[in-house]
């Protein structure tokens, strides 16, 4: 899918894209954003732009060298973003090619920032001057976008605390299910604020003689810094969280086992007695005794409740 933008009094607006204007349109474009596009589109797209659009491969490439680089194409950053689905996030590399009149963005699939980016231009709550600025600003929006998604993992750990700390019926199976999948998420927030911090050191470098950009980068890295030691922080809280969880689970099944264990203990002595009056060996004293049934009887109750109660005053039950 492509979308052509253009700036229009500090304010992003979207230029209809009809099929016979597209080279029209691409001139006055000052971002153009492609999402998954197909090898007709590819083609068109850098034939009109005379710029080799990268490929999935050249983006997901993890080398500094291969991620942030400077040719005769413009300034290249190619940045992790988030994609969330079924409750799991994953990541995404975006390629922005900075050029002098227009930013290029290239991805693999439609994600929320951009979303949520092309929502806010919509209503006027987004202002640019320049394609330096808009890139600028959609690392901005990244970086709340992933503090939105801190605060949400940070609430999620707030009732699983609940869960595993105050709720005696919780299942714990699911809250270690539940800690994993947020241990994950975390981790990917975590990466893409590294990918960002690394982002931010480059552009900062190439673009040091735009004073305004240079000092919202700045602005960003700082609240990068914030949200590094708050993912430590969720580290930390998850670990405690599950090393809680599997004690808890550990006394449980712990009490299991001495439940047998005590079970076993309680009922052997009777078992020794109705073993030994159980023989028949024709010698025996009781064995024509006329009280030797009801006898043994009271004898097994007796060995059984004896332990039970010798248990009962240790404490053990």
């Amino acid at each position: 899918m492509l979308r052509l933008l253009k700036i229009d009094q500090g304010l992003i607006k979207e230029i209809p894209t009809a099929a016979g204007e597209l080279e029209n349109n691409i001139d006055s474009a000052l971002w153009i954003d492609i999402a998954d596009p197909d090898d007709s589109e590819r083609a068109l797209l850098e034939s009109i732009l005379r710029t080799d659009l990268p490929e999935s491969e050249e983006v997901s490439e993890i080398e500094t060298s291969s991620r942030c680089f400077v040719d005769q194409s413009g300034i290249h950053v190619h940045s992790l973003f988030l994609l969330q689905t079924e409750g799991r996030l994953s990541t995404v590399s975006v390629a922005c090619i900075l050029q002098t009149n227009r930013l290029i963005t290239v991805r693999e699939t439609e994600l929320a920032d951009f979303r949520l980016f092309r929502m806010r231009a919509r209503i006027g709550q987004v202002e640019c001057h320049s394609p330096s600025q808009l890139l600028v600003t959609l690392l901005d929006q990244k970086i709340e976008n992933h503090a939105d998604s801190i605060e949400d993992i940070h609430h999620q750990l707030e009732k699983l605390s609940f869960e595993v700390l105050e709720n005696d019926d919780a299942d714990l199976e699911e809250v270690i299910s539940k800690l994993a999948r947020l241990e994950d998420n975390n981790g990917k927030i975590r990466l893409c604020l590294m990918d960002t911090q690394r982002d931010i050191s480059f552009l900062l470098r190439h673009l040091r003689h735009l004073t305004e950009e240079c000092e919202t980068l700045r602005e960003i890295m700082r609240d990068v810094d914030t949200l590094m030691s708050h993912t430590a922080f969720l580290f930390d809280k998850i670990n405690f969280l599950m090393d809680s969880t599997q004690g808890f689970i550990n006394i449980e099944q712990n009490q299991i086992i001495k439940i047998f264990s005590i079970a076993a203990v309680v009922f052997l002595p009777p078992t020794l007695v109705a073993s030994i009056y159980g023989m028949n060996f024709k010698f025996m004293p009781e064995l024509g005794w006329w009280f030797g049934y009801p006898t043994a009887i009271v004898l097994m109750v007796l060995a059984g409740v004896a332990p039970f109660w010798y248990f009962k005053r240790k404490g053990w039950l």
